[in-house]
């Protein structure tokens, strides 16, 4: 018998239920939109339609995935970030809502200010973050670096995506070496590094340690050597009175700040995220 959207988005929800996945409802309409090739919104005003055995099989195949583990941001390779559709692969990083406190506390800082700015993210994986600053400053200028050219990839696939050539760009270099001397200066530097203390890493979550990319995750013994090369390396190439934010871990907003402090940044701060934990942290130069 043929079944409709909503046939298969019940089926596929009661599987993901079953399997003690917190979003089955969420998860399950995101794959079976992506299974039938089609925007969320599309799929919803077309729920109640048939569908075909081809999307059926498609959708169970992602199901299973799923199941045994595999993020459905990677199943389905699209997510949201700051309210921008953001592609990821498992070259990159999912994008987390954490890390909106990083936009967000670096478009406050431009807004009204200095609208016209050139902004660096280092580290910057799927790119999302100097895309979503790019998206709300639309006078601005953002260099995405990062020392993956597969992650690159992903970058510059999410700033045509967003429509943000030629303001944004990419470039492949390593945060933990001397920035090059093509990059120019900046207003501001965003970074959302490596920071897992290393020995921690075998702990982490299943879907995280399975499947995201080992570089993107391990700062180093203590979790802060990103932290201490960028401040060291990479400080001159932000302006005087420019503005440089780190997102941190748990537990690493004070030391962080110590470091900043040490290399001679004013005004040292931090934002607590949604939880209330300390997220992000800032310092003028």
């Amino acid at each position: 018998m043929p079944k409709t959207y909503n046939d298969l988005y019940i089926e596929t929800r009661k599987k993901l239920r079953d399997s003690g996945i917190a979003a089955h409802n969420l998860e399950a309409r995101l794959i079976i939109a992506h299974a039938a090739e089609k925007p969320m919104d599309a799929f919803m005003r077309e729920i109640n339609l048939y569908t075909s055995d081809a999307v059926a099989e498609r959708a169970l195949e992602m199901v299973d995935r799923r199941i045994k583990g595999e993020p459905v941001a990677y199943i389905t390779g699209d997510w949201e970030f700051y309210g921008m559709p953001v592609t990821v692969t498992r070259d990159v990083l999912i994008p987390r809502i954490d890390t909106e406190v990083l936009v967000e506390t670096a478009v406050t800082a431009l807004k009204g200010r200095k609208m016209d700015a050139r902004v660096l993210d280092l580290c910057t994986g799927s790119g999302c973050i100097g895309c979503a600053i790019a998206r709300e400053l639309p006078a601005t200028h953002v260099v995405l670096v990062d020392n993956s050219r597969p992650a690159l990839g992903v970058a510059k696939q999410n700033v045509l995506k967003n429509r943000l050539n030629p303001r944004v760009t990419c470039v492949e270099t390593d945060a933990l070496s001397a920035p090059p001397m093509m990059l120019g200066s900046f207003d501001l530097m965003t970074c959302n590094p490596p920071y897992i203390p290393t020995a921690d890493l075998a702990g982490l979550d299943d879907s995280v340690k399975k499947y995201e990319p080992v570089s993107a995750l391990d700062g180093g013994e203590d979790g802060l050597d990103f932290y201490r090369a960028i401040l060291t390396k990479w400080r001159n190439v932000v302006r005087i009175g420019g503005l440089i934010i780190f997102e941190v871990g748990i537990g690493q907003a004070e030391e962080v700040m110590k470091l900043m402090r040490l290399a001679g940044l004013n005004n040292v701060g931090c934002v607590k995220d949604t939880l209330g934990i300390d997220r992000v942290v800032y310092g003028n130069v």
